[in-house]
């Protein structure tokens, strides 16, 4: 007899599903809150402490009268007096004024007629040009100058020539318009990268207007394009006076030797080339620097509020109609051929020759001083082969642990709920406002203060800190606008399916995200192998690196040996470029390949 199982009372109420039946994933929870929410804290905390590491330090041994890692100490205000009684000070604040607007002047005086030429006027070779006017971005300015005083110095290679047939020289790089001039050579990229990037998004319907009632080329490129470029001219402005106000190069190379002194080769004396550093004095002097780059990058975010009345990329676009300037295209074209040969190539080309001969001057064929001795030195010498590994090593792994920590952070600020998003967008991007130099102070002090940090201080883990701390705002802004890109459908649909915050970014956004993290390793990389500042006041005797090295070849006046090591530094960064470039351009390619398919 079979045996009938009773039905279950009408009123039962169903059993529940648990986590992980229908393909829906579970996720521990930890006093109530998901793993995300400690995911955004831990990130917030870190990137917070990462960036207030090097400035508190300043701030506090700004206002004591002893240094910090020594017991004791009071607080005072005496180093504030002390430096604004100090003798020359008042020169020093003038100094790095007149470099600072002369840079800038010089800078946009360039830029901006390139800019217009490339992009809105038929321009012969405008996209190849185009192309080799972003080249001294890879370059470190330190370099460049090296490559000017080859050329340009008293004993460069023009110069000899000039005054060997013509019996004077019109140029002096020693004086603060030869060093601005020169600054301003390495800035002009910047400018023109802002101003080209404005001209090829916007619309040209005013233009296109403008001509219908007879207006010419140039009173079009006079009323209507120059106006347009006010908010990328101004933006540039301040970030190249800003960077002319904290960079080293410089002042340093060029301004030491005839007794030009300005803010950062002040911080240089006081702290690296003084036998009894006075910390105090040091202190105030950084506090002072610190808050002029803080009050530019306010003055940068409130100037370009009212930007909105120079838009004009609007929902409905019109083809671009270039501007045909007749025979005046042929003075553009001498203007920017200038430019590109004698300022940037010719150096760069006289530095890598510098490197194969033991003398470069036009009184001596070049072919009859050939020689490898320069390169031998460095090779042969153990420290100086040491600083080319760890630039390279500082580089390959703070440029992946930047990327990888810029990519978390813009996820955290730009896509998710976390309640301190925009302060920790904020904190990201603030080191763009704290000069390198200032990061070596701060962090030296940091390490110094802080227990069990002379354990890192003077070491390539002190250095890839320092050098990623200046570098995360690049990579913020790098990987920024492709997140701003991906649509929130995304992020919908894995939630929908079950996924949290982290498992959606994970597995969805991040494999999106690559190519701009590519791109954003490239950009760190340059960065990190051109830095230098830092490691002025960080680095030990087995942590130097490239440029600390060359400044010290320098001073022992080894010309050929600092040529050396420069060619190899431009080498180094011109391979991983291109690798690079060859990598991101294969993946896009596949990409496309994908979505054809």
């Amino acid at each position: 007899m079979a045996t009938q199982t009773p039905p279950a009372p009408a009123d039962a109420p169903p059993r529940s599903l648990r986590p992980g039946e229908l393909g829906i994933p579970s996720y521990r929870r930890w006093f109530g809150a998901g793993r995300e929410a400690f995911i955004h804290y831990l990130t917030f905390l870190v990137t917070v402490a990462l960036v207030l590491a090097p400035v508190i330090p300043i701030l506090f041994q700004s206002v004591r009268n002893q240094p910090l890692y020594e017991a004791g100490g009071a607080f005072t205000l005496s180093n504030y007096v002390h430096l604004f009684t100090e003798a020359g000070f008042g020169t020093i604040i003038l100094n790095t004024l007149l470099f600072a607007v002369l840079t800038t002047v010089f800078a946009l005086a360039i830029a901006v007629p390139m800019a217009i030429l490339l992009t809105r006027t038929r321009f012969p070779g405008a996209r190849i040009i185009g192309q080799i006017v972003r080249w001294p971005i890879y370059i470190s300015p330190l370099v460049l100058a090296f490559g000017w005083i080859v050329v340009y110095g008293p004993a460069g290679f023009l110069t000899t020539a000039l005054r060997e047939y013509a019996g004077f020289v019109p140029w002096d790089l020693y004086t603060l318009p030869g060093m601005a001039f020169v600054e301003a050579v390495a800035q002009v990229p910047v400018a023109f990268l802002f101003c080209a990037n404005a001209l090829a998004s916007s619309d040209t319907s005013l233009e296109n207007a403008a001509r219908t009632v007879g207006a010419g080329p140039m009173r079009i490129l006079r009323s209507i394009v120059v106006p347009m470029l006010r908010p990328p001219m101004l933006y540039a402005g301040l970030l190249i006076f800003g960077t002319a106000v904290e960079t080293l190069s410089i002042p340093l190379i060029l301004g030491e030797p005839s007794e030009i002194t300005m803010f950062s080769s002040f911080l240089y004396n006081e702290g690296i080339d003084s036998i009894n550093p006075d910390y105090g004095l040091l202190g105030a002097a950084s506090t002072l620097i610190l808050a002029a780059t803080i009050t530019l990058v306010i003055a940068q975010t409130r100037l370009l509020k009212h930007a909105q009345r120079f838009v004009s990329v609007r929902g409905k676009a019109t083809r671009a109609n270039l501007l045909d300037l007749g025979n005046w295209k042929w003075a553009g074209f001498a203007f920017v051929g200038v430019y590109l040969v004698l300022g940037v190539l010719l150096p760069m080309i006289a530095l890598i020759a510098r490197a194969f001969t033991s003398l470069l001057t036009p009184l001596v064929s070049p072919f009859s001083t050939l020689t490898l001795d320069n390169f031998r030195l460095i090779f042969d010498y153990a420290p100086y082969t040491e600083s080319i590994v760890n630039s390279i090593t500082i580089a390959l792994i703070g440029s992946i642990a930047v990327t990888l920590i810029g990519t978390v952070v813009v996820l955290v600020a730009r896509r998710s709920e976390f309640r301190f998003a925009r302060l920790l967008e904020t904190a990201a991007l603030s080191p763009h406002a704290v000069p390198g130099l200032i990061i070596g102070i701060g962090f030296f002090w940091a390490f110094a203060w802080a227990p069990g940090g002379d354990a890192v201080r003077g070491t390539l883990i002190a250095l890839i800190i320092a050098f990623g701390v200046r570098a995360l705002p690049s990579a913020f802004g790098a990987i920024s606008p492709s997140v701003m890109q991906l649509g929130r459908e995304l992020d919908n649909a894995a939630r929908v399916a079950g996924a949290d915050w982290w498992r959606t970014v994970s597995r969805i956004l991040i494999r999106l995200l690559v190519p701009a993290m590519l791109a954003s390793f490239v950009l760190i990389w340059t960065a990190m192998i051109r830095e230098y500042a830092p490691a002025m006041f960080l680095a030990g005797a087995e942590s130097q690196v490239i440029g600390t090295t060359a400044i010290d070849l320098w001073t022992q006046g080894e010309t050929g040996s600092v040529a050396a090591l420069a060619t190899i530094q431009i080498a180094v960064t011109a391979v991983v470029a291109g690798l690079a470039g060859l990598l991101v351009k294969e993946k896009k390619t596949r990409n496309k390949g994908k979505n054809n398919a």
